[in-house]
């Protein structure tokens, strides 16, 4: 039997961590508790805490708040949303919990963040087509083959 230790991770693993960690990326904004993202990975809730941080090092909790940030970061520079409103479509239900931990993360609060970033480049996607259209991830288009114009 081989036991887990804080700079590996059972191969066997790997892929079920992949699964979970998919889970959060895809789910960020959901309630999403560590029990059930462990059982999506198919172990307990304190052997997917363990294993999830040596083969990503940092616990479950820490990557989807990092995930959540990102995400926030996106929203506050591209839309015309507000910081409460940016709070609530990246899963956070408290505006100080939100705020506390973008500062601890980015190094200034939402909305300085917005201030500085969001006035430059291309103009705001205004927020009723984001709450229209919904939270979408960004995917590359494929380019079209070698020889054909449009």
């Amino acid at each position: 039997m081989r036991h887990l230790t804080s700079m590996s991770t059972p191969s066997d693993l790997l892929p079920h961590l992949r699964r979970a960690h998919d889970l959060i990326d895809s789910c960020y904004a959901d309630d999403l508790e560590v029990a059930v993202i462990a059982q999506r990975a198919g172990v307990s809730k304190y052997h997917f805490i363990r294993s999830f941080s040596a083969a990503y090092g940092q616990t479950p909790a820490q990557y989807l708040a990092h995930r959540r940030i990102e995400r926030a970061q996106d929203l506050l520079r591209a839309t015309n949303l507000t910081v409460t409103e940016v709070c609530m479509l990246v899963g956070y239900t408290s505006l100080g919990s939100f705020s506390a931990k973008f500062r601890a993360l980015v190094g200034e609060t939402p909305s300085a963040f917005q201030q500085r970033y969001g006035g430059k480049g291309v103009p705001h996607i205004p927020g009723c087509y984001v709450f229209m259209r919904g939270l979408q991830e960004r995917a590359i288009p494929e380019k079209p083959g070698r020889g054909f114009e449009d």
